[in-house]
Formats: C-alpha cells, sequence, structure tokens
C-alpha cells in the first residue's frame, strides 16, 4: 500500500468519502472459505501471507495444540 497521496487533480475530492471500508469482505470470505481477514493493527507487522504463516507456525510449536 502506498503512503504517497497519488490520487489524481481531476478526481472529485468526494469520491475518497464515498467510500465503504470492507464493502466486499464478506463476499470475499463466502466466496473464498480459507480467506482470513487481519485487522488493520496486525497488517504493519504481519504484511504478507509470509509473514502471517511464519508467526501461526511459531505460535503453534509454542502453545502445541491438538491438530484439528
Amino acid at each position: 500500500m502506498s503512503t504517497e497521496d497519488d490520487l489524481r487533480k481531476e478526481y472529485p475530492s468526494t469520491l475518497i468519502r464515498s467510500g465503504e471500508r470492507g464493502k466486499y469482505a464478506r463476499c470475499v470470505r463466502a466466496a473464498v472459505p480459507g480467506a482470513v481477514v487481519i485487522n488493520p493493527d496486525l497488517r504493519d507487522r504481519l504484511p504478507d501471507s509470509a509473514s502471517v504463516n511464519r508467526a501461526l507456525r511459531a505460535y503453534l510449536r509454542r502453545t502445541r495444540l491438538p491438530r484439528g
């Protein structure tokens, strides 16, 4: 995700305010059974699938949870 303001000047500012955050999240979760939505506060620390998988594997090794 870019932190740079790259909105074209010809786009009205109402375009940004009219957006709905997470508008399609429910549809994605229904269409992709394995899809998981990560909260914004975790995205900075777990920016991609590989980092999420590493963190989950480390957690499971420490907790020794039974396979489900």
